[in-house]
Parts: structure tokens; sequence; C-alpha cells
């Protein structure tokens, strides 16, 4: 059984808790399907990222320097790290 290898995507930049989306600063590339972890001082989730959008529009890829809404499952924080999970 192999170390999962965590690489960094970016960071949580705002949090809407009714609607549980946050918004992320990419510093990577983030596709539909990829599997992340969410990792703060008192948050850790992962979860497989299942829709994103930029201004409102669902996108399947996002790239560097793009700031992206994101469905979260689960409460997040300001300054939280969002890392691509790989097996």
């Amino acid at each position: 059984m192999s170390e999962r290898e965590l690489t960094e995507v970016g960071k949580i930049t705002h949090f809407f808790t009714k609607i549980s989306v946050a918004i992320v600063e990419l510093s990577e590339t983030l596709v539909v399907g990829d599997q992340i972890l969410i990792k703060g001082p008192t948050t850790s989730i992962e979860q497989g990222v299942e829709s994103m959008q930029i201004e409102h529009k669902d996108v399947k890829r996002a790239k560097r320097g793009q700031s992206i809404g994101l469905k979260v499952n689960g409460q997040v924080r300001e300054h939280d790290m969002v890392y691509k999970v790989k097996e």
C-alpha cells in the first residue's frame, strides 16, 4: 500500500455557511472529479470535486490564479488549505 500524495492547489478565501460553498483561490489547476483534502487548524474534510463555478457559471476545469466557488461537505474556514489527493 502506497503513501498518499498531497499537492497544494489553493486556499479558502471565504465561506458561505448557509449554502456550504467555499471560495478557493487556486495555485494549481483543479478539475471536476479530483479528490481533495481541505485542511486547517480545526478542519479536515476529504471529498471529491463534484462541481465548481466561476462567476456563477459551472466549469469542469479551473486554472492557477482563478477563484472558484466550490460546494463543500462541512464547515471550512478562511485560510484553510486545499490539497489534491493522489493515491
